[in-house]
């Protein structure tokens, strides 16, 4: 089981202090959100995770099957789009949705590669566990502690 916490203090505005295990970072708002820019947003870190994940996956089938690749690289973007702009997306149970949340992911490789092993490649991509998450519609389990200053 993965533990984070994100531990925001009112008083710093949208600074957040994000730790996992050992690991710690800052997550904040650009200027233009209201925020002091102090670190990655949300969004950023939703898909700081997909990209990383996605490329540690890849390494590992490019390694196990000793493919001529020094290089994996990660492009993502995220948007709001209206849903008859996406030409790639499922529209089926959507018809009362006027805006997609979209998720651009580009992915680089440095080395020669086959057609076949491009479409491989890009199946393996699909199945990252991040990607696997996103697309399996998790179910969040919601609970509010309320602590005193005591505490």
């Amino acid at each position: 089981m993965n533990e984070v916490r994100a531990k925001l203090n009112l008083a710093e505005g949208f600074r957040t202090q994000i730790t996992a295990g050992k690991h710690t970072l800052i997550a904040g708002e650009p200027e233009s959100a209201g925020g002091r820019d102090e670190g990655m947003s949300p969004y950023d870190l939703l898909l700081s995770a997909l990209g990383a994940c996605t490329a540690m996956t890849l390494k590992l089938y490019i390694e196990r099957k000793k493919l001529p690749i020094t290089e994996v690289e990660v492009l993502l973007t995220f948007d709001r789009i209206h849903i008859d702009d996406c030409e790639s997306c499922d529209k089926e149970g959507r018809e009362n949705q006027k805006e997609i949340q979209h998720i651009s992911r580009l992915i680089y490789v440095t080395g020669e590669v086959t057609e076949e092993q491009k479409t491989r490649l890009m199946y393996i991509a699909g199945r990252c566990p991040v990607h696997v998450t996103l697309h399996s519609n998790p179910h969040v389990e919601d609970a509010l502690i309320v602590r005193t200053a005591e505490n």
